[in-house]
């Protein structure tokens, strides 16, 4: 199977927690809008009337004759597939329920920088930003981390599902690395009150086809684009 991912090719944003899977299951896949054209084929598939299943926004995947959009819905079909999921039902719900919690902290480390409307400008919303970033340095961020931290503390090994890695690990690292450049006091707050969810990043870092990853030009940058945006004033 050759997978088609369409995400925005400036920004690694919800895209890059679907290309973290497909990069350490060395999956045959082509980044489309970051090709000649790509984008303008991305977006004809938005528009297109009549389609059965149209996507509301990127990311989605081709896989054959699917268009599977979402990324938490990504992952479920992903993960089966690449075996970064448990074999069981139970498991691969289990797993998929920790990528939707992973899905709520991006929203809201998303509205830390945006948290009257998208379509405004960082400046036009700077006051707001604040008080939101003030209260997830202080309740959010360290409510989702207290959580995982004890998923991992009673999961029986490394990971967060035992002793095998999963596609929530991986996002679960891409949270981490996000966070570390959007807030990097708070980061360094929450690694030392959290050893296991330190433990996990570094361990994912330093898994072979993710740490070639990281260090090829298909990891983009972080950047003042994405969803983890580093403005020193929100980090307190």
């Amino acid at each position: 199977m050759r997978y088609e991912l369409y995400y925005w090719p400036q920004i690694q944003g919800r895209g890059e927690f679907v290309r973290l899977a497909l990069e350490e299951a060395a999956a045959d896949y082509a980044d489309v809008a970051r090709s000649p054209g790509g984008e303008d084929k991305m977006l004809r598939l938005m528009q297109e009337n009549g389609a059965k299943t149209p996507p509301f926004a990127p990311p989605f995947l081709r896989a054959g004759r699917l268009l599977i959009a979402q990324t938490a819905n990504i992952l479920l079909y992903l993960g089966e597939r690449l075996a970064l999921a448990p074999k069981s039902e139970a498991g691969r719900l289990w797993v998929h329920q920790l990528q939707l919690t992973i899905a709520d902290l991006v929203v809201e480390v998303h509205d830390t920088h945006h948290p009257i409307a998208s379509g405004l400008y960082y400046e036009d919303q700077k006051a707001e930003a604040a008080r939101r970033a003030e209260d997830f340095r202080a309740q959010r961020a360290p409510k989702y981390f207290a959580y995982f931290e004890r998923v991992l503390s009673s999961s029986g090994g490394p990971y967060l599902t035992g002793r095998r890695a999963t596609y929530a690990d991986l996002s679960l690292f891409q949270v981490v690395q996000g966070i570390g450049y959007a807030f990097p006091q708070l980061s360094k707050r929450l690694a030392k009150t959290h050893p296991n969810i330190s433990r996990l990043h570094a361990r994912v870092a330093e898994r072979p086809r993710i740490a070639a990853y990281l260090n090829s030009e298909r990891r983009i940058p972080f950047n003042q684009m994405g969803i983890f945006r580093a403005y020193d004033e929100l980090d307190g």
